[in-house]
């Protein structure tokens, strides 16, 4: 009998585990760009990308609840569809955005290592911080194959002191409450909008939650709520910082800025906000790359678990009861792409690949309700006409706006990814290769 994964997740770290990936893909880098839109409403904005988000964040609780796997995505669209081609494009997307996405945010991970060891020792040479990113995939995976709890601790480590970074910045805000009219739109309510379409972004990642489902402790209750919690959490947390933003810099420089939690400490802490927006970057963009690791390693075992991908790649460790082969396998393809050099327009090419995966997962919710409507569904999304679920439907139209939001270029490069992931599904069932 095949090994299985260890469940010994509990809602509270699942819950972390959301809000890590959340945050550390999110409001650090995109709150300056946001405020220029929205001005001192930006708040608003944060406010309606939630209320977008959750669309889709529903869809995935419900799903969760029926069928509780890792390659969380590849199960909903192969039992939707019955499609296996349809599944394993979808998956091949996953694995492959996030491998490039891990190689993106290493090198960005050594991008503020380097600033804040040059502003120490000038003199260090150059080539030494070349080997940082691959030593953090290597650790980073390494944690990943010790086991889904140490994972865990290190993630919650990790995440908490993220979180400490934006409640400095609440914090820092209290003070200057109410010293700006939190209504005020230079650009109307439509630029609101537009920085709520930017910032739905910094939502991302809510759903990688759903691919740790074989390590949760009672999936069927716990996965639903964590989903939930992890969009609220994060939108009370981004909500209360960009009212503080505003609050201290004002939205015309924030606006301006392109490091605007830096622009914000400074403020008030002068010249050693520096290291500590730097030292937060480090512990967020180390959060975000293990919990990519953790996920792609995921995907590749549930698809191959599920013989869309060769059967060795799921093979469990013995002791430590995680994937690691399709953790070695991550490991490796994503130093691959960090030897290539900086990877440009990577965030768009993952961000088109969620909309993608989004805009079937959404679909896949409405088709289940009238292809198997016996189905038990511990949690299922409110708002619905007879069998017809309204909310659902508006995330799939959403995702599909914004995939006509993309620039050719990266749609170009979205349609190559999914066209060799044809060739890969082609070559594999006609046993030319893989086999």
């Amino acid at each position: 009998m095949a090994l299985k994964l260890k469940r010994t997740l509990s809602l509270l770290e699942v819950t972390l585990y959301g809000v890590g990936i959340i945050v550390g893909a999110g409001i650090y880098a995109l709150l300056g760009e946001a405020t220029a839109s929205a001005g001192n409403a930006v708040w608003l904005s944060f406010l309606i990308g939630a209320i977008v988000s959750s669309f889709t964040g529903l869809s995935y609780a419900e799903l969760s609840t029926m069928y509780p796997k890792a390659a969380a995505e590849y199960v909903y669209v192969k039992k939707a569809y019955a499609s296996k081609f349809l599944a394993f494009i979808i998956g091949w997307l996953i694995i492959f955005t996030g491998i490039v996405s891990v190689a993106t945010i290493s090198l960005g991970f050594s991008g503020y290592f380097e600033s804040i060891v040059k502003a120490i020792y000038p003199s260090v040479n150059g080539f030494f911080f070349v080997l940082i990113p691959i030593v953090l995939i290597i650790f980073l995976s390494y944690v990943s194959y010790l086991g889904i709890k140490e994972s865990s601790n290190v993630n919650m480590i990790t995440t908490g002191i993220e979180i400490v970074g934006l409640l400095i910045i609440i914090l820092l805000g209290v003070g200057s409450y109410g010293s700006v009219n939190y209504f005020e739109m230079p650009n109307g309510f439509s630029g609101v909008l537009i920085a709520s379409t930017l910032i739905f972004f910094a939502y991302l990642g809510f759903e990688d939650i759903a691919n740790i489902s074989e390590e949760t402790k009672n999936p069927k209750k716990v996965l639903h709520k964590a989903l939930i919690l992890a969009i609220v959490l994060t939108t009370t947390l981004y909500i209360f910082t960009s009212i503080s933003a505003v609050s201290i810099v004002g939205w015309k420089e924030l606006g301006a800025s392109q490091n605007p939690l830096a622009l914000i400490a400074s403020k008030k802490l002068g010249s050693s906000a520096f290291f500590l927006l730097s030292i937060l970057a480090l512990f967020a963009t180390s959060s975000t790359a293990l919990i990519i690791l953790i996920v792609v390693s995921r995907m590749i075992y549930g698809m191959a678990n599920s013989h869309a991908l060769p059967y060795k790649l799921a093979t469990v460790h013995k002791k430590r009861r995680t994937p690691w082969i399709a953790s070695i396998v991550t490991m490796s393809f994503a130093i691959l792409f960090v030897l290539t050099g900086k990877i440009n327009t990577t965030a768009s090419i993952t961000s088109l690949g969620a909309f993608i995966t989004f805009t079937a997962v959404n679909f896949a919710v409405i088709w289940l309700r009238y292809r198997h409507p016996n189905i038990e569904r511990s949690f299922k999304v409110p708002l619905n006409i007879g069998r017809f679920p309204i909310l659902p439907f508006l995330g799939a139209l959403f995702s599909i706006f914004m995939i006509y939001q993309f620039d050719v270029q990266i749609l170009v490069f979205g349609v190559l990814i999914l066209l060799s992931g044809a060739v890969v599904y082609h070559l594999r069932k006609n046993k030319i290769a893989f086999v």
